[in-house]
Order: structure tokens, then sequence, then C-alpha cells
């Protein structure tokens, strides 16, 4: 299993991910599905909570325009 050339941290996650996907098919299929079902914070990049918080500034601006 160990080859002579050490795994780069991508390589030994891809490897891992790959042994489970083989062990655990379901498994996976049944995450996907959990997890496009119920959004989480937690899981979305710097980039998407920049524009959320952009969102709700300039919702909040408009709002208190408005009203």
């Amino acid at each position: 299993m160990m080859s002579t050339k050490k795994e780069s941290p991508e390589e030994m996650r891809e490897r891992m991910r790959q042994e489970e996907l083989k062990n655990n098919p379901a498994g996976s299929l049944n995450e996907g599905f959990n997890k496009g079902r119920s959004p989480n914070l937690s899981d979305m990049s710097w980039k998407e909570t920049g524009i959320l918080i952009l969102i709700l500034i300039v919702g909040y601006i408009v709002f208190s325009l408005f009203f």
C-alpha cells in the first residue's frame, strides 16, 4: 500500500475518499441527499459568506429607505 515516494496531503485525502467510497457506496449517496436537504452555514466558502452579508446589508439599507 505504501509507495516509495511520500504522498502529498491532497493525494492522501483522495485515496482515503476513494477507499471509503469502495467500502461504503450507499453512505456517500445518503450524505449527499441529507446535505442537499438541509443547508448548513458552516459549509459556505468565504466568498459565499461575503455575498450573503452584502445582500443582508443592502437589504437592510433598502428597507430602511422605504419604511
